[in-house]
């Protein structure tokens, strides 16, 4: 993510496919406001900090420390197509200082499948740290528009587990 304020707010902007004048009239500002925050050389008032973080599709957090984004609910009129989507676990163990890293990416379509057929994914439940890992329950919170980093576990600094769909 881009190091300034003014820069993630550009990025964002241009993620959405918004022009500084659209997000400028969306917030009752100018463009030339707009032009200036992601300029770095003003920055937005306070109030307007949670209209635009909405608008952008993301969180206020994001756009003043650069820290990705936790969950976001999408309306439905932003939604995209589950079976073009991606769930990704990370699973980061320490053992004896030995660091081993497991990354597996599902397709949300095989996800679906699964469910359907009521079968469980080996590449997810034969790795202890995710066999208790609900992936109906996952399943449904992307059908209502949650993406993003749905959980981030970590387990006595010997497992961190992290959840993400995009």
């Amino acid at each position: 993510m881009p190091e300034t304020i003014g820069s993630r707010i550009a990025a964002y902007r241009k993620e959405k496919g918004y022009t500084q004048e659209e997000i400028a009239q969306q917030l009752g500002v100018s463009s030339q406001a707009v032009s200036k925050w992601e300029n770095d050389t003003s920055c937005p008032d306070i109030a307007l900090l949670v209209p635009l973080s909405q608008l952008l599709g993301t969180t206020v957090d994001a756009i003043l420390s650069g820290k990705p984004q936790g969950v976001t609910i999408l309306p439905p009129s932003q939604r995209r197509s589950i079976d073009g989507m991606t769930l990704r676990i990370l699973v980061e163990t320490v053992d004896q200082g030995k660091k081993t890293n497991v990354k597996v990416n599902v397709p949300m379509k095989l996800v679906r499948l699964a469910i359907e057929m009521g079968m469980q994914l080996p590449q997810v439940t034969s790795n202890a740290a995710l066999q208790n890992l609900d992936l109906e329950a996952i399943f449904r919170m992307v059908e209502s528009g949650v993406i993003g980093k749905l959980l981030d576990v970590e387990v006595d600094d010997v497992t961190k587990v992290a959840v993400l769909v995009e």
